[in-house]
């Protein structure tokens, strides 16, 4: 049988300590090798609040997945302002693109990328987070290109 003294010495050894996380702050890994704009893991510190954004859209169907990108991340931005957050915050986004007409249906990576980079891993906004982009066959309103759900992290 271990002793509860055995047990907190064991998972302060591991990285688990009772009541930690308020001091702790969030780390985000870089890519092996890469300068891509995206965390390759972000750990978050127990006792630390997750804010969980449903995906948004686009304003309006009008423009190219730069253009989308751009209005889905403002929207995200004033979302996040409303609980206190910013994009800063954002640990976590999934991307569902659409594939663009003028691109013989396959998704605008590089339109993403462009809009993307004018929100995250700039020299304002350095903090990036981990990411997943997937083409999906439509969004739910039509000519829209680009949906982006996140979660963010709140530390104590």
């Amino acid at each position: 049988m271990i002793s509860i003294r055995r047990l907190s010495a064991l998972l302060v050894v591991a990285g688990i300590q009772f009541g930690a996380g308020a001091a702790e702050s969030i780390v985000r890994t870089p890519l092996a090798g890469s300068n891509f704009p995206i965390a390759a893991a972000v750990s978050v510190p127990a006792g630390s609040d997750l804010v969980f954004v449903s995906g948004a859209t686009a304003s309006s169907a009008d423009g190219n997945t730069e253009t989308q990108t751009v209005s889905v991340l403002k929207s995200l931005a004033a979302t996040l302002e409303r609980v206190n957050l910013k994009l800063s915050d954002v640990v976590q986004l999934r991307v569902f693109l659409v594939g663009d007409p003028d691109k013989g249906g396959k998704m605008d990576f590089a339109g993403l990328q462009a809009g993307y980079t004018q929100f995250f891993g700039t020299k304002d906004q350095p903090n990036l987070p981990a990411r997943t982009t997937v083409q999906v066959a439509s969004l739910a309103g039509p000519g829209l290109l680009v949906e982006i759900d996140a979660v963010a992290a709140r530390s104590h």
